[in-house]
């Protein structure tokens, strides 16, 4: 019980004594509360456990704010090369000075009106008595060397490189009708099959020889038309396997010619290897005419446009 001071009388609380080795001893008990002793003691608990409190609640405190620390991502994967520079233009040619020149030229001048024009300009007229023959086609045309392979002949060359049939329609009038031939001589349409200017349908490509063919007749112009040389491939547009198609056009060609009275060159069947191309001792890229290819050709040019003299557009 309490006495008038605020101690204990007569009470017993247990305490430990640890005095010794740290093992429990007997409880003792006092008859008195030591105010002084006690008070202090009940402090350095009290400030303990507010200790270990703030301690605990700090721990809980970081576990808490790593829960909600977003999640670690990786590293972002290193960034892929940049892919090579194409091969081919966006048309899909090589990408090469020429074709890079070639596609920029459609666009700017399609039919190329301005490669022959001061040569037209230049030409005149024909002669009295001048059997003048213009040679109409792309680049085997333009590589025929016709001062050559027929000497002494007002025969004029009008062959651009790459050309397709629509683009020869295009200059037909400017470049062989205005010109005014006795005879014309169309080699034309491997270009097409090649894509040279955009895919193109067998039937278009007759259509542009045809519609040459007519504008022709209709100015008193005497036709020559060829057949396309074979070909098995075209290494600027590898796997187009052109060889059936350049059979195919040909066999509508000469039909064609036959129904109109127009004069038909074959120069596939003589030139033509087992593969439906030309072979190495007549070209030496699959296309164009070596020198001996062009001995095979010219004869028969010359035989077509005798004959074409002779006896005109015939129906």
């Amino acid at each position: 019980m309490l006495d008038g001071k605020g101690s204990f009388v007569g009470a017993r609380l247990p305490t430990i004594d640890t005095r010794g080795s740290g093992s429990t001893l007997p409880i003792e008990f006092c008859s008195e509360w030591r105010p002084e002793v006690d008070r202090k003691n009940f402090c350095k608990t009290m400030l303990l456990g507010a200790l270990l409190a703030g301690l605990f609640a700090a721990g809980s405190l970081q576990g808490q704010e790593a829960a909600s620390l977003p999640e670690a991502k990786a590293p972002a994967a290193p960034t892929a090369p940049a892919p090579a520079p194409a091969q081919t233009s966006p048309s899909g040619h090589p990408n090469d000075a020429y074709w890079t020149e070639h596609d920029r030229q459609l666009l700017v001048d399609f039919g190329e009106l301005a490669h022959f024009k001061e040569a037209d300009a230049m030409l005149g007229a024909p002669k009295n008595g001048e059997d003048r023959v213009v040679f109409m086609g792309d680049s085997i045309t333009q590589g025929w060397k016709l001062n050559e392979a027929f000497p002494g002949k007002p025969y004029v060359n009008r062959g651009i490189s790459g050309q397709t049939t629509p683009q020869m329609l295009v200059r037909f009038r400017q470049d062989v009708i205005d010109l005014k031939p006795k005879v014309v001589v169309i080699l034309a349409g491997t270009n097409d099959i090649a894509g040279n200017t955009g895919p193109m349908t067998l039937e278009q490509t007759e259509g542009n020889l045809a519609s040459m063919a007519e504008l022709a007749a209709a100015n008193g112009i005497r036709v020559v038309l060829c057949s396309i040389l074979p070909a098995n491939d075209y290494h600027w547009a590898p796997g187009l396997q052109p060889a059936p198609k350049i059979a195919q056009v040909n066999a509508w060609l000469k039909n064609y010619a036959a129904q109109k009275g127009y004069v038909y060159v074959d120069f596939y069947s003589v030139m033509k290897d087992d593969r439906g191309g030309l072979p190495a001792t007549l070209s030496g890229d699959g296309v164009h005419p070596l020198p001996a290819g062009f001995a095979v050709m010219s004869p028969l040019a010359e035989a077509g446009i005798e004959k074409a003299l002779k006896t005109g557009n015939s129906k």
